[in-house]
């Protein structure tokens, strides 16, 4: 099975478009893709996209385009002939208000839209790409490897104790219910932080400025999550900024959030002190 996290009836032999923003995990999905054989073309965004990813692929084979062009993604995806698409890597959340390029299409959809945040224009997106008869995927599909597992991931005993991280889990799931955020802090049953527009590694900066001992951060998902556009991740970037902050420990949704590179992310949380949990 190529992925746990792939539709019924996916043929392999259709192409798959990567519409890639940021950072390591456009880069990953593509490696898996490709190590699975199957076709993988790129939709990149200017400014954005990792240059070394584009440069992996032929220029037939690979679009850059502004944030926003909408109408030209569509096109893309036509052109490449592909079956399915997967979304993966942040925008800056800046560019989705302030910096963007629309096209018609892009403008078409921001009109139609009386809520106007990065779930409602991505879910408004994925509406346009699946009228075109293309399947956008679950983005976990082909990092089935990369997820938080069950249990202390660090192979040491979880320094937190119980009903200190059941109120944590308890108050980053309500976090994200409210479509607050999909994070928090908390300490010895009080809550230092939660994470909002800012993102992650910005509430971890905050969090560090209270005392930090015993201290736990806590990643999530919503009840209702849309795995197509929306997947929580932790990686090299957010450990460096818990230490910075000095917290020591981190519970992670297992199965649903993605680990950015697992086994060099583990490696160092062991070398740091850092313990990674699991949680269901």
């Amino acid at each position: 099975m190529l992925s746990a996290f792939l539709p019924a009836g996916f043929d392999a032999s259709r192409p798959v478009a990567l519409i890639a923003g940021q950072g390591l995990y456009p880069m990953l999905v593509a490696q898996a893709i490709r190590r699975a054989g199957v076709p993988l073309r790129l939709i990149a965004a200017e400014e954005e996209t990792p240059p070394e990813l584009v440069a992996t692929f032929a220029e037939a084979d690979r679009r850059i385009l502004l944030v926003g062009q909408v109408g030209k993604m569509l096109r893309a995806l036509k052109d490449f002939g592909a079956g399915y698409a997967l979304m993966a890597g942040q925008i800056t959340p800046r560019r989705l208000f302030k910096g963007l390029h629309p096209d018609l299409t892009a403008t078409r959809i921001l009109f139609s839209l009386k809520r106007r945040n990065a779930e409602t224009i991505f879910g408004a997106i994925a509406r346009e790409i699946e009228a075109k008869g293309v399947t956008l995927l679950d983005a976990r599909a082909f990092l089935d490897d990369q997820l938080a597992s069950p249990g202390c991931m660090t192979g040491r005993s979880f320094p937190i104790e119980d009903d200190h991280l059941d109120h944590g889990i308890q108050i980053a799931r309500e976090c994200a219910r409210l479509d607050i955020g999909q994070g928090c802090v908390v300490r010895k049953g009080t809550v230092l932080a939660v994470e909002a527009f800012e993102g992650t590694d910005e509430m971890l900066r905050r969090a560090g400025g209270f005392k930090s001992d015993d201290a736990l951060f806590v990643k999530t998902v919503k009840a209702r999550q849309d795995y197509r556009f929306d997947v929580p991740c932790f990686g090299q970037r957010t450990l460096e900024a818990m230490r910075e902050a000095q917290l020591r420990a981190a519970a992670l949704e297992a199965g649903r959030v993605i680990l950015l590179d697992k086994p060099a992310v583990l490696a160092q949380a062991r070398e740091w002190g850092i313990s990674l949990l699991g949680f269901e």
